[in-house]
């Protein structure tokens, strides 16, 4: 039996994972923030903005969903359902004696500083910390994107150092300030 998916909605967005026939908003998205993206992001392949690719890839996120490996979420604009705002996804879950997940996030140039990521991320933590379970979350952010850091640092996250040339992003190795927020209710007897 197929898990229900999660769906997040706020008073501004509707956070959820995507679904075939939204691979041309999907598309309309990463192409039209291509360039605002760019320095945040690794170098993408030329599949990634089509929409096949995106039709592909959302039957493939459902099962990562439905094998606990990752979550993958839409940010789409509640007063313009078929238009995507952002991203944001819980990735690389590990179990055992880490319960842990990497947060990863992204949003659309017109929508920045609006407090919408922040939105979106509250309920995507909280699903972390409950239904999933998971007793670390761990985001990382280039030093010079301040607004990442400020975000992260609202949200609860604890700074834990810098890691030297820890991700090639943009074509080059990238120093990123390591930070993690930890779910003090975590419960050993909610695990398998």
């Amino acid at each position: 039996m197929t898990p229900e998916l999660p769906r997040f909605d706020t008073a501004r967005l509707r956070l959820r994972m995507a679904q075939p026939s939204d691979a041309a908003a999907i598309v309309a998205f990463l192409d039209e923030e291509r360039e605002f993206l760019a320095p945040f992001e690794p170098v993408r392949p030329a599949e990634y903005y089509s929409e096949e690719y995106w039709r592909l890839q959302a039957a493939r996120l459902v099962q990562e969903f439905i094998d606990g490996r990752s979550l993958r979420l839409w940010l789409f604009d509640a007063q313009e359902p078929l238009r995507v705002l952002g991203r944001a996804n819980l990735s690389r879950v590990e179990r055992g004696g880490f319960h842990a997940c990497n947060l990863g996030y992204a949003l659309r140039r017109s929508a920045q500083g609006k407090g919408l990521m922040k939105e979106a991320l509250e309920p995507l933590l909280a699903y972390a910390f409950g239904p999933m379970n998971l007793h670390r979350i761990e985001a990382n952010y280039m030093p010079h994107n301040e607004r990442s850091g400020r975000l992260l640092r609202r949200l609860g996250f604890r700074e834990e150092g810098l890691a030297r040339e820890y991700l090639f992003i943009n074509g080059q190795w990238q120093d990123h300030v390591l930070t993690s927020l930890t779910n003090r209710r975590w419960a050993a007897s909610k695990q398998e």
